[in-house]
């Protein structure tokens, strides 16, 4: 049974199992791929008959076993053709003979579309190998950078200066968590490829290659125990319940500097990314804090905001770099990618608090923006708060179709989507005051001006008269007569009318009544 998160923290193998959900995405494996790793690496150790810390280092690190991946996206990009081409023809022998592993490389550098030319394989191979160090330098310093901001102790970071070494060359010299770590993801992408039996075969075969055989024959004579997978139970549960104990927690800034490291995970992806998630989430804070947000709805704001784009790893690069117009299926998976984020972030129960905030960026309120085409009504003020600072921040950024714009240039471009009915105004008000940008004349709808919108929104929400001036701390008087102004404005006689012109125009929310409004029911 799982230890419930305190109350002022979460789990740390909660975030670090969500980043694990999230490079499953970006290696391009089935999701909790990492989550069956890492609970495969406990029961090893268990056959083994390691230490405590021994096998808390190796869960940890089989989780993030890939958490360098993004770190290379543009060098993969430049080598392979094919977006899966690592992972169908390398990674299945990356720890093979090296003649096989070789052949795995010019396989992949040489696949479609188009396929197999010998020049092109031969040139490919040449640059891959070429390449290869800066690759694995690279790969182990993100490792390490990310781990470092994730609460986890400094003797797992270290690990993965480790985690390309093999037992042929190294030996003891790798630390035994990682020996068992690679063993393990090795093994568990075996068995994703051919099932147990071969991924029993293939640990006997590389024992004293690639592998120390004193981790991977045990594996193998016990491949039933520690492979073995209950279909009808949930891995997510089972991971966190295998986790060595003490439980690792995170708390206060603890927990940002951890969701800030996802952020960059997510960002490394492309290089005109880098630092998209951190701004956007200093931007979203400052614009909470103008909007009237309480501390806690800002806290969960930022916290949103660096996360928001974690399902982007889930996209090709090759799309993210696109210069031109997508194609149809490509901008589908654009699309998708707050899909990808919510499915991460949804499996932890804090982190799923966040997605009503995070996997909402790019909602819209007339209901032209993705994935779900959600509208006005269900996006609260943090969502739209983030739907503003996303846009505005991307704007300011380079992209490959198109150059940054001038903070002025995105300043007038997101008012004018607010004047559409896309972005809400009062976000983009917020959003432009924490930029220090001058915000551009946003008209409401119907020509509202902002007291008559926040009295539609009172109404809405079933109030009467003398409720609304007691909210607004106007009088009776002046509220009435907002009230019969905006009725004339939006052409409607009737709260019930008043309620769909809010609906539809996004104009409710559902925040706390003001100090004893619930009570009064007259």
């Amino acid at each position: 049974m799982l230890d419930p998160p305190p109350v002022d923290g979460v789990r740390t193998a909660d975030v670090v199992a969500a980043l694990s959900l999230a490079t499953d995405l970006g290696i391009g494996v089935p999701l909790e791929h990492g989550l069956r790793g890492a609970l495969m690496s406990v029961r090893l150790c268990d056959v083994l008959g390691v230490g405590r810390e021994t096998a808390a280092q190796a869960f940890y690190a089989s989780l993030l076993y890939h958490v360098g991946c993004t770190a290379n996206s543009m060098t993969g990009l430049e080598l392979f053709t094919d977006d899966d081409a690592l992972t169908t023809y390398a990674t299945p022998v990356r720890f093979a003979s090296r003649p096989r592993a070789l052949m795995g490389m010019l396989r992949a550098v040489a696949a479609p579309p188009g396929g197999f030319r010998v020049v092109r394989a031969s040139r490919g191979l040449y640059r891959a190998v070429r390449a290869l160090p800066g690759v694995v330098a690279a790969d182990c310093d993100a490792a390490q950078m990310l781990t470092r901001r994730l609460g986890l102790p400094a003797a797992v970071t270290e690990l993965f200066a480790h985690s390309d070494d093999r037992w042929d060359r190294k030996g003891d010299a790798i630390p035994l968590p990682m020996r068992i770590v690679q063993v393990v993801r090795d093994a568990a992408f075996q068995q994703m490829l051919a099932g147990d039996d071969v991924a029993a075969e293939v640990m006997r075969e590389r024992a004293g290659g690639a592998f120390d055989p004193d981790v991977a024959l045990p594996l193998a004579d016990h491949a039933g125990k520690v492979l073995a997978m209950d279909p009808d139970a949930s891995v997510w549960a089972q991971t966190l319940a295998s986790e060595p104990g003490p439980h690792l927690v995170l708390d206060g800034e603890a927990i940002d500097l951890a969701l800030s490291a996802i952020g960059d995970f997510a960002d490394l992806i492309s290089p005109c990314l880098v630092g998209h998630s951190a701004g956007v989430a200093a931007l979203a804070e400052g614009a909470g804090a103008r909007c009237g947000l309480g501390a806690a709805e800002t806290l969960a704001l930022r916290r949103a905001a660096l996360v928001h784009d974690v399902g982007r790893v889930a996209v090709p690069v090759r799309v993210w770099q696109h210069a031109g117009p997508l194609s149809p299926d490509d901008w589908e998976r654009v699309r998708l990618h707050a899909y990808h984020t919510e499915r991460v972030l949804s499996r932890s129960p804090f982190l799923a608090s966040l997605v009503p905030i995070a996997a909402f960026h790019h909602e819209r309120l007339d209901g032209s923006g993705y994935h779900r085409g959600t509208s006005a009504s269900a996006l609260g003020m943090p969502g739209r708060l983030l739907a503003a600072a996303d846009a505005f921040h991307a704007m300011t950024e380079p992209r490959p179709h198109r150059v940054a714009m001038s903070p002025d240039q995105a300043a007038e471009t997101v008012g004018e989507q607010a004047r559409a009915g896309r972005l809400d105004p009062d976000a983009v008000n917020a959003v432009l005051a924490a930029a220090g940008r001058r915000a551009p004349r946003i008209e409401r709808p119907c020509g509202l001006t902002a007291r008559e919108t926040e009295v539609v929104g009172l109404l809405a929400r079933g109030m009467q008269t003398k409720h609304v001036a007691r909210a607004l701390r106007i009088s009776v008087k002046t509220a009435d007569r907002h009230i019969q102004n905006a009725y004339r404005k939006i052409g409607v006689r009737t709260r019930a009318g008043a309620a769909l012109f809010a609906m539809q125009h996004g104009l409710v929310e559902w925040g706390e009544l003001p100090m004893g409004l619930d009570r009064d029911r007259s």
